[in-house]
């Protein structure tokens, strides 16, 4: 049963754009394989270098059903196990997730997805825990949203929320109040030609506690169906740019560097992430 299409969850408000303006950059050195397993479990592992450090993760997937299975291991040897329950009744997925050995770490969350409105519940397991509420409603062309999460130990809320969002053929914006009301978001996603997956957008976050405003502006073309160019820029002079192709089905080789234009005698940072799949 394929789940009913409507206006996501509050996380998809404002994605868009900030996908375009933050995905796939890369400071660090990023390898990342997968393979499977004759009975189709999947097996991802990553090495990331970040400066002198190195850390690495192992994730195995399994999927039976309905019903899918993640256990990442880290270099710190924490395991982090998800389990996701896809339409245990039309419209909702479940999610159980814990990490060993932090006893504290285990939650379950309901996702609830309608034709005019997306709802998630999480709940910590622990004898007081954090609940989190967030909730979307609207149509293709309007959504309104708020995300709230309230400490049950403290008698707080520790997080409240909200956006709008407004979509026409080609243009996406949106609008957020967040960290308890002290900063301000509006960005904008353009489809300029989708023939070239050309694309710009922005983000403007305005803090009202210190009065500081943050603009960046990108962009993303692609020169064939395998490769895609990116770029971006903030107001305080921080240019980065990257390029990305795939070089075989789900196989992505991904380049970016950073530069600060007001200080050219910095070096450049350069990121570069591999990834593999069969």
């Amino acid at each position: 049963m394929v789940m009913a299409k409507g206006p996501g969850l509050y996380s998809d408000i404002g994605k868009k754009a900030r996908d375009l303006l933050y995905r796939d950059y890369q400071a660090d050195h990023k390898f990342t394989i997968t393979t499977y397993t004759a009975d189709g479990v999947a097996i991802t592992s990553t090495g990331t270098k970040k400066g002198e450090l190195l850390l690495a993760d192992v994730n195995t997937q399994l999927k039976n059903n309905n019903i899918t299975t993640d256990i990442k291991v880290d270099t710190n040897s924490n395991v982090y196990t998800t389990i996701t329950v896809d339409e245990p009744a039309p419209g909702v997925k479940g999610i159980f997730s814990f990490i060993v050995p932090e006893q504290k770490s285990g939650k379950v969350e309901l996702q609830y997805f309608h034709e005019h409105a997306g709802i998630s519940t999480s709940l910590g397991l622990t004898a007081t825990p954090v609940v989190n509420f967030s909730g979307v409603a609207g149509n293709d062309t309007v959504v309104f949203g708020t995300d709230v999460s309230f400490d049950t130990a403290t008698g707080n809320f520790i997080k409240y929320n909200a956006g709008v969002s407004l979509t026409t053929s080609d243009l996406i914006a949106s609008l957020a109040l967040n960290d308890k009301g002290d900063s301000l978001s509006a960005s904008y996603f353009h489809t300029v030609s989708p023939l070239t997956n050309t694309a710009v957008g922005a983000e403007l976050n305005h803090r009202f506690s210190s009065n500081e405003n943050t603009l960046t502006i990108g962009t993303q073309h692609s020169l064939d169906p395998l490769t895609t160019l990116k770029a971006r820029v903030n107001n305080y002079g921080k240019a980065s740019a990257l390029i990305q192709h795939q070089w075989r089905p789900k196989s992505l080789v991904t380049v970016s560097g950073e530069v600060d234009t007001r200080a050219l005698e910095k070096s450049a940072k350069i990121g570069l992430a591999v990834a593999l799949k069969p």
